[in-house]
């Protein structure tokens, strides 16, 4: 695949799509360098609504990732993208049919099954809320109540990995640096036991940011991409992880998964 291609996946569910996102992370961890958006449709239950996504998976070109167990929007599903040409993945039918058929039983087709109304579950959905409605430095008052506080410069992977933790029932406001922006009064009140500071190396940065501008359609070649920017903005990062006495993890050649057990072994050791 051309480096400099932007990959597009949308993850359909009918409950969470904790287990489509998984697949997904598992699988980009092969491609450290790629440039991608991430579409998350949970809680799909409606053949329109359904319609309506797959119609937007269309314009973008999308990779398709589902775990409906719902027969009637499966096939919907797998016979708009075969019309429309467009990669569709079905993660879990092929395994509920082959159990069925060897067990000689029939699935419940019961959407979300995997999860049982207990507290757990439900701080998850909260932990999901949670990581949306604080991600990237959007209300500084989520600091506060944050389990996990992710500090880093651009494209440092910030979002996937609060989005991922939170999945892991962890409560996770992020926020992105920058030299000219001020940081926040309430990041100073926090344990720096749950602040993580995110870095990577200048070249990779370089890389990463003049492919974003591609994908933009810009040319890429810009101060946001140039190493002199990014070499300041890697030091006033570190400078700001000296002074909270934070956690820093250097993520260059690091799945999400690798920098979540990181963080997470880090707050229960």
């Amino acid at each position: 695949m051309n480096t400099k291609e932007k990959v597009s996946i949308f993850i359909l569910s009918d409950s969470v799509g904790g287990t489509a996102s998984n697949v997904f992370h598992a699988a980009l961890a092969q491609f450290p360098n790629m440039n991608y958006d991430l579409k998350n449709y949970p809680f799909v239950r409606d053949e329109n609504h359904v319609e309506v996504i797959l119609e937007k998976a269309v314009e973008w070109d999308a990779i398709v990732l589902h775990t409906f167990v719902n027969p009637v929007i499966v096939e919907k599903i797998e016979n708009y993208c075969l019309n429309h040409h467009l990669s569709c993945f079905d993660l879990i039918n092929p395994l509920i049919r082959e159990m069925a058929k060897r067990t000689n039983t029939k699935p419940t087709h019961r959407p979300g099954a995997k999860h049982q109304l207990d507290d757990k579950y439900f701080n998850r959905i909260s932990a999901l809320e949670f990581a949306v409605k604080y991600d990237d430095g959007k209300d500084p008052k989520g600091y506060l109540e944050a389990d996990i506080i992710i500090l880093g410069i651009s494209r440092t992977s910030k979002t996937p990995l609060s989005i991922f933790l939170a999945n892991q029932n962890y409560k996770v406001a992020n926020l992105p640096l920058m030299p000219e922006a001020q940081i926040p009064d309430e990041i100073w009140q926090v344990d720096s036991k749950k602040i993580v500071g995110l870095t990577n190396d200048e070249e990779m940065l370089s890389n990463i940011r003049k492919e974003r501008m591609i994908s933009y359609g810009m040319h890429p070649d810009t101060p946001y991409s140039s190493k002199d920017r990014i070499r300041k903005e890697i030091d006033y990062a570190e400078k700001i992880y000296k002074k909270l006495n934070c956690q820093i993890i250097n993520v260059v050649n690091k799945s999400i998964e690798e920098t979540a057990a990181i963080i997470i072994n880090s707050l229960e050791g």
